[in-house]
């Protein structure tokens, strides 16, 4: 076999990972049904990545790395507020994380295994640490608009009200016999309540 990868079926390899990924999950998803979804062979899918962990880590770091390059571009805007942003973070959020389900677990998974190796891979410290984000908090902070002065606090209160309740679905769905449309529907809720949740929190 030739040493050069054709990149349309590298791609093609993705597109159907992804697929039954999102249907059957990490855990239950065999490298066979890749392959069947992808219309090849399981030899080649082989031939093309190593295993389907390495697939699954290249998968997610590439959608995320898309995600966190579009969410710069809200943290370095200076023409919206702080609150703005804050509300649009949580719409962004709620929107990718909910067609891209297995994001969640992957982060949870690289943390705990790999935290350094997904901080090189994501320079989510540089995007932010140096955002006008920051300097909106700060400024919020100076004139007393914010009570708590550290924004690690404000940011790991927005992410967890964002993130948290998809790591918890199955929890949340079965406590309450939610329906996956009755799901969406509390999470699209979560995106007009959370700006108000995270005044309310900080606010002097």
């Amino acid at each position: 076999m030739s040493e050069n990868k054709d990149a349309t079926t590298e791609e093609k390899i993705k597109t159907a990972a992804k697929t039954v990924f999102y249907k059957k999950g990490f855990s239950a998803t065999r490298t066979r049904d890749i392959a069947e979804e992808a219309g090849l062979n399981l030899a080649l899918l082989n031939y093309y990545f190593r295993s389907k962990a390495k697939l699954f880590e290249i998968i997610m770091t590439e959608t995320l790395s898309g995600f966190i390059g579009s969410m710069k571009i809200i943290f370095d805007d200076e023409k919206t507020s702080l609150e703005q942003k804050v509300a649009i973070i949580a719409e962004r959020y709620i929107d990718f994380i909910g067609t891209e389900p297995e994001i969640p677990i992957f982060i949870l998974t690289e943390v705990r295994n790999n935290p350094e190796g997904l901080l090189k891979k994501l320079p989510i410290k540089e995007i932010v640490l140096d955002s006008v984000f920051i300097k909106q908090f700060q400024e919020a902070v100076q004139n007393k608009k914010i009570a708590e002065p550290n924004p690690l606090h404000f940011i790991m209160n927005l992410m967890g009200l964002i993130v948290f309740p998809f790591i918890a679905k199955p929890i949340i769905m079965g406590s309450r016999n939610l329906e996956a449309s009755q799901f969406h529907d509390l999470m699209q809720e979560r995106k007009k309540k959370i700006p108000i949740w995270i005044n309310m929190m900080f606010a002097v």
